[in-house]
């Protein structure tokens, strides 16, 4: 069996890391799925070649988070090789040893925010960004859409893109007024420098193959080939199936293989899906057909019947507003932010943050600051409940010399009372901290 594409696939289940020994996020998420890969004769397939994931350095780490107080802190050996995993996935790729490559790794990583104080979401790193950023060290200007399809919303992601213009971030979630993190909506655009380029489609529970292929085909693809990417990355999470016990959504294994037939993804990382035995080995080779360019209409889970992926009629007019909705934005998202930004110099956004695994409660405030020359300024001022108080300064890649200026001027300056104060500077790859 030959496939159009090749396909590379990297594997690491992370025998040694577990939140708990009977934990939804366990290494049996992936043991299953390579227990059906070996049983359909994935390996015997032309071009579909596996590979072993590569470790990442605290270096890479520190391009996209600040790690309270550093990287051997927070990070196991596990989440450096799953990142390493996707770091290879990425590797593959832009070498062209492969056409499309697939990390099938843990730990995850969407729930991780820019500023990392312990596990969120079972997420300590964000391994899609922390790669991608080791990327565009090589490969200069890169225009990415990252299309996160987890049923949880991707807030960790949008946090560490939320001001970066050549980084589209697309979410679509189950609703987070009815799931954790409870974030998500479509009002989050994204910061001044990069208004409109943060895009979330938050469905109603119950949402069935129907909702899910409706909104990928009425908004994230028109988005995207408006955007027009050099690289598209799907946050592979799996989550959304009818059989999940952590949400309320009635995707299937058909429906995800059509969705990333249809997204044509360069590169998939998994992310959540908790449901071992009865979603994720069909999901997962769904998805692998589906990349491979192979027919996957023979995929089914055991107990599939149309029932379980049905949805309301309600639910079908709730998700053609809520995607008239959307496309407005994005279609009028220069005219929005001149309403939103035309008087200001600093953007504030406030938030807090709840570490659900560490049990830490964080309160930030974050500045924009509006540069007519680059993307600005982006200056987070952090506290937790255990009194620990951040001070993190970003220079953006694009930084012109007055900004770069402000920037070391603003971290040689900043002590005061706050216990670790970080600067990362994207335009030079440094990283500073006291």
């Amino acid at each position: 069996m030959t496939n159009k594409n090749s396909l590379g696939l990297v594997f690491f289940p992370a025998f040694d890391w577990a939140i708990s020994p009977d934990h939804p996020e366990r290494e049996e998420r992936l043991l299953y799925t390579m227990d059906q890969l070996m049983e359909e004769g994935i390996e015997d397939i032309d071009s579909i070649k596996m590979y072993k994931a590569d470790i990442a350095t605290e270096k890479d780490i520190e391009r996209v988070h600040f790690c309270v107080p550093d990287v051997k802190s927070r990070l196991t050996k596990s989440h450096l090789v799953s990142i390493g995993g996707v770091t290879k996935a990425f590797d593959l790729y832009f070498s062209k040893e492969v056409s499309k490559a697939f990390a099938l790794v843990r730990p995850p990583g969407h729930h991780a925010h820019k500023i990392v104080y312990g596990d969120r979401g079972f997420c300590i790193a964000n391994i899609e960004a922390v790669a991608l950023e080791k990327m565009r060290t090589k490969y200069k200007d890169l225009r990415v859409a990252i299309v996160d399809t987890d049923c949880h919303h991707g807030d960790g992601t949008e946090d560490i893109y939320y001001n970066d213009k050549d980084t589209l971030f697309i979410s679509i979630h189950q609703d987070g007024r009815t799931l954790f993190p409870g974030t998500g909506s479509i009002d989050q655009l994204g910061g001044p420098g990069a208004f409109g380029y943060n895009i979330n489609i938050p469905l109603p529970p119950k949402t069935g193959d129907q909702g899910f292929l409706y909104a990928l085909e009425n908004v994230i693809m028109p988005i995207l080939e408006d955007f027009k990417p050099d690289l598209i990355i799907n946050s592979a999470g799996q989550d959304n199936h009818y059989s999940d016990p952590l949400t309320s959504m009635n995707f299937s294994a058909q429906g995800y293989a059509r969705l990333n037939e249809i997204l044509k993804p360069d590169l998939a990382i998994l992310e959540g899906g908790y449901s071992i035995q009865g979603a994720l080995p069909y999901v997962n080779l769904g998805i692998i057909l589906a990349m491979a360019g192979l027919d996957y209409g023979n995929i089914k889970e055991p107990d599939f019947s149309p029932d379980k992926v049905g949805q309301s009629p309600q639910v079908t007019a709730y998700i053609k507003d809520l995607c008239n909705q959307v496309m407005y934005r994005w279609k009028n998202k220069e005219a929005l932010a001149k309403e939103a930004f035309s008087q200001a110099q600093v953007v504030r956004k406030d938030k807090q943050i709840y570490y659900d695994t560490d049990g830490i409660l964080e309160n930030q405030k974050r500045y924009f600051h509006i540069c007519p020359r680059c993307s600005g300024l982006d200056i987070i001022e952090s506290e937790n409940d255990r009194l620990t108080f951040v001070k993190a300064i970003t220079l953006p890649r694009d930084a012109c010399p007055s900004c770069e200026a402000k920037a070391y001027a603003d971290f040689d300056k900043s002590k005061g009372h706050f216990n670790f104060v970080y600067l990362q500077d994207k335009k030079n790859d440094k990283y500073l901290s006291k």
